[in-house]
């Protein structure tokens, strides 16, 4: 994993999603407990059984490692857990998606965006602030590396931009980068639906509590914004 485990980091403009984490509806956010992990022997008879499959799927092995998407670290999943080595990958991947969507975002007020795509890309940055925040804390609270807002530089994900598209955005003003911003916006969130396409086609992954909330809740937040943005180009001046 090229970008370091840690807290919210301020950085420069152009890496830094730092604006404060606006309030996040009851709806929308994860429980994530302070408390450690229980043993399996503690959780309800679903979970305690989910959790022996895993070990016998796994092997014999105590632990389950594997290399990262990132091929910089390796992965640890504690014997017993629910979660799995593609949950934290989809955590991981999916901060640098979010981060580079606020980067995205960052761009409409300066660019000349019209009040509705600008109020589009408000929403989009504060959701996904706060979203990279849950992401984060899951994967410290289980002992995993959580990489910082800058890691959509080195991490590439589906849908996410290339740097001719981002300059692309940037030599764009006022209807230019409406159509820009929507069409690439639009990619970018098709992207992230692949994601968790992907995730539930992985073997026992998307199964443990938190991450299959949040899995779910991209698809619904993401395909209804999807459907906004297509509205909007329809209705883009050709001027």
């Amino acid at each position: 994993m090229a970008a370091a485990a840690g807290g919210w980091h301020n950085v420069s403009h152009s890496d830094s999603v730092s604006s404060p984490v606006p309030r996040v509806l009851p709806s929308r956010q994860l429980h994530l407990s302070p408390t450690p992990i229980v043993n399996a022997s503690r959780r309800t008879t679903l979970a305690a059984a989910l959790a022996i499959l895993a070990v016998l799927i796994a092997g014999p092995a105590t632990v389950r490692a594997q290399q990262s998407m990132s091929g910089h670290t390796h992965i640890t999943i504690p014997a017993g857990a629910i979660y799995t080595v593609a949950d934290v990958e989809f955590m991981q991947g999916m901060i640098a998606h979010h981060a580079q969507a606020i980067h995205m975002s960052r761009m409409a007020e300066a660019h000349g965006a019209n009040p509705r795509v600008l109020k589009l890309a408000t929403k989009i940055d504060q959701s996904q602030v706060a979203e990279i925040r849950i992401m984060q804390e899951w994967l410290r609270h289980n002992g995993q590396s959580a990489p910082d807002t800058s890691s959509w530089r080195t991490m590439k994900m589906a849908g996410m931009l290339t740097e001719a598209q981002l300059k692309e955005m940037d030599s764009a003003k006022g209807v230019a980068f409406d159509r820009a911003f929507l069409e690439l916006m639009i990619q970018h969130h098709e992207g992230a639906l692949q994601m968790v396409k992907d995730l539930f086609a992985t073997p026992r992954a998307g199964q443990e509590v938190d991450v299959n909330v949040f899995a779910n809740d991209v698809v619904t937040v993401q395909t209804a914004e999807i459907g906004a943005m297509r509205q909007m180009l329809s209705q883009l001046s050709d001027k």
